[in-house]
């Protein structure tokens, strides 16, 4: 069962990725700064404190170090906005193969006989009810995934248990439509609850960003001057990218959403179909 594998593989993610799930996305932001700032003002006062002690540390070449420093945080805020943002355009195609594999099994139900036409279909114009209202919450998550297999299980059996009552012709394509119900359900669940940016990657980010920071301030100490405004806005900007990428990599919270557009059209068509064929 799909709901059983998705409860197994959520202890198996790593701590880290699971403890910045548990934090709001506008809590990320926040903490982002004022961790960049700490580092900052952490590196300008041991540059400060060794500078008193020692004249050769102002003349470490400290600025041939943090060039490499900064470019390295670059390529990783790279690296993992790339990450983040194929997810999401794969959350995208999914939505719209799940609604194509809806629309190709309603139209292939039209082809039988009363009275399987009928219940077929009312099960995928239900089907799509659930995915657009049981998928999209985290609090309803379970319930929708657990009635959308209860859904595939009544689906499979028109044309297993009860399948003598179709051509066998008609019984080969509608099993082609209904798999491939199945297997997007799987894709689409797999993308929601396990294919995210792995906490090491995070960790990696994180850190590399806080060595950064603090070489930056380092390098400030050294010099004797450092900008309030220059750090603030600083950290305002790493944290808004950093929280873009967090907002990508959660399908159900933030602000950017997968559109629910085209299962949206695909519900009008349904119901409007049916409502059609009424005497």
């Amino acid at each position: 069962m799909v709901v059983a594998a998705a409860q197994r593989a959520s202890p198996r993610r790593d701590m880290n990725a699971r403890l910045l799930d548990s934090l709001p996305i506008w809590l990320v932001f926040l903490l982002t700064v004022m961790l960049i700032v700490l580092s900052v003002e952490i590196g300008y006062r041991v540059a400060v404190h060794r500078a008193r002690k020692s004249q050769k540390e102002r003349e470490a070449p400290i600025d041939s170090m943090v060039g490499p420093t900064l470019g390295l945080l670059a390529f990783m805020l790279a690296f993992t906005f790339g990450m983040a943002s194929s997810r999401y355009d794969a959350r995208k195609q999914f939505v719209v193969d799940e609604a194509n594999a809806i629309r190709t099994a309603d139209l292939r139900a039209q082809l039988i006989a009363e009275p399987e036409q009928s219940a077929i279909r009312a099960l995928l114009r239900e089907y799509v009810d659930v995915r657009l209202e049981g998928i999209l919450s985290p609090r309803d998550l379970a319930q929708g995934i657990q009635r959308s297999e209860q859904l595939h299980k009544m689906l499979w059996s028109h044309i297993a248990s009860r399948g003598t009552e179709i051509a066998p012709g008609d019984r080969a394509v509608l099993a082609t439509a209904f798999l491939d119900i199945i297997n997007i359900h799987t894709k689409r669940l797999n993308a929601v609850t396990q294919n995210r940016i792995s906490g090491a990657v995070w960790v990696a980010l994180y850190s590399l960003a806080v060595l950064a920071m603090g070489m930056l301030g380092y390098r400030a100490g050294l010099s004797g001057r450092r900008s309030g405004i220059a750090i603030v806005v600083l950290a305002l900007a790493f944290s808004a990218v950093l929280q873009l990428i967090t907002d990508l990599d959660r399908p159900q919270q933030g602000l950017v959403e997968v559109s629910q557009q085209t299962m949206k059209d695909l519900q009008g068509n349904l119901r409007s179909s049916t409502s059609g064929q009424a005497p």
